[in-house]
């Protein structure tokens, strides 16, 4: 499958929104994202698109040499195609060039799919994160790589 990469602006708002709804629990609001792209100078989001509509994004703060994932998501109906590990290595290669040595993400300890995948990508566990998630108390795994 055929897709492209680029970084999201304001119009794509809606798109994303609709992405998380589908994706979380607790899904980031519009505005949490609206304030990201005009008011954080350290975020940076990327949006995944296939015949021009877009099917994922993942988005990240660039801190110095630290890339920290916010977040990372793909419509359900586009998972299992590896699609998802597209996103990831764009993501960790735009990270790169903005001047990252090193990426970091937080990811739910139940969630075997993603975790696999970080794993695959270099990821290594860092620590946990006791009672992270709002809608369950789950905790986070943290997880690093070095770009």
């Amino acid at each position: 499958m055929e897709v492209s990469f680029r970084f999201m602006n304001v119009d794509d708002i809606d798109d994303v929104v609709r992405i998380e709804q589908a994706s979380f629990t607790v899904p980031w609001s519009r505005e949490a994202f609206y304030h990201e792209l005009t008011n954080n100078r350290y975020a940076k989001y990327i949006v995944m698109e296939h015949l021009g509509n877009i099917i994922g994004y993942c988005g990240m703060w660039v801190v110095l040499d630290e890339a920290h994932i916010t977040n990372v998501a793909v419509l359900p109906q586009f998972r299992g195609m590896k699609l998802g590990e597209a996103l990831m290595r764009k993501a960790m290669e735009t990270a790169k060039e903005l001047g990252a040595k090193t990426m970091t993400l937080e990811v739910r300890v139940s969630n075997e799919v993603a975790r696999s995948l970080y794993r695959k990508l270099g990821f290594l566990n860092g620590g946990i994160r006791k009672q992270y998630y709002p809608d369950n108390q789950e905790d986070a795994l943290v997880m690093w790589v070095n770009l």
